[in-house]
């Protein structure tokens, strides 16, 4: 039996809901933009089921070659990409790489921030001067812990989350680090990545997507985008699109 320290996977497998979080990516990410002069090279870390690697493989408007790592295989779809096991935020793959880089929600589960910023630091490094990147994350306010399904979990100080999670009875560790805006996006600055919120436009994407919104993501979907960008510190999922700095950036000039 696993260790209750031992970090446990956290993947949606069910694949038919991740289409809809495929596409969502596809857009944001603007992949039908790209030139077409080669296929964008893709990276999907964290694949989970396989959906999204699939997806983004597979569809026919946008011909990607893809590769998808993880630490555990728990692929439902296995077919259109290449998959490498993984034992860390180590990639296996050579600078420069990728045009594309995916990273959802992958960042709360790889360990402390020193992890986290490894993390960051090995999207940026494997991403070419032009790529793009795709990261997000659950906020630590959002009222339901989402990988628990406990109210206010990850609102606790660190030391009290775990015997919170036993006294529910939905777990014998916490082991998720969910962090606020400002916390990552002081992790985003201290890296060679340009980062862009897009909170917004992700709920605009997701309300275009969605066949039957709920009622409050109705309500929320009317609100001016002034107010949104307002509200961005409390969205329940933090989205950011990344790209590299360019030398301008790195030297401190802005582009």
């Amino acid at each position: 039996m696993d260790s209750p320290a031992v970090r446990q996977p956290h993947a949606s497998l069910v694949s038919e809901g991740r289409w809809p979080k495929a596409e969502k990516i596809r857009r944001l990410l603007s992949l039908d933009d790209w030139s077409r002069e080669r296929p964008p090279r893709v990276l999907e870390i964290g694949t989970g089921s396989g959906a999204i690697a699939h997806y983004l493989a597979v569809h026919s408007g946008l011909g990607c070659d893809v590769d998808a790592v993880d630490v555990v295989d728990q692929r439902q779809i296995r077919d259109g990409y290449r998959f490498t096991q993984v034992d860390s935020v180590v990639l296996p793959f050579d600078d420069a790489q990728f045009d594309i880089v995916i990273s959802n929600h992958v960042l709360e589960h790889v360990g402390a921030q020193d992890q986290q910023r490894h993390h960051l630091r090995e999207i940026a490094r494997v991403l070419t001067p032009e790529g793009r990147a795709y990261l997000a994350s659950p906020n630590r306010w959002q009222v339901v812990e989402p990988h628990f399904n406990v109210a206010f979990l990850s609102w606790l100080p660190q030391a009290l989350r775990t015997p919170y999670l036993k006294m529910r009875g939905k777990g014998e560790f916490y082991d998720c680090e969910p962090l606020r805006m400002g916390e990552l996006e002081r992790l985003l600055a201290g890296e060679d990545l340009h980062f862009r919120n897009a909170c917004v436009p992700a709920l605009r994407v997701m309300l275009d997507l969605e066949n039957q919104p709920s009622l409050p993501l109705r309500w929320v979907g009317k609100l001016p985008d002034r107010i949104l960008e307002w509200m961005k510190p409390v969205c329940p999922t933090h989205v950011y699109l990344l790209r590299k700095k360019s030398p301008a950036e790195r030297n401190g000039h802005a582009r």
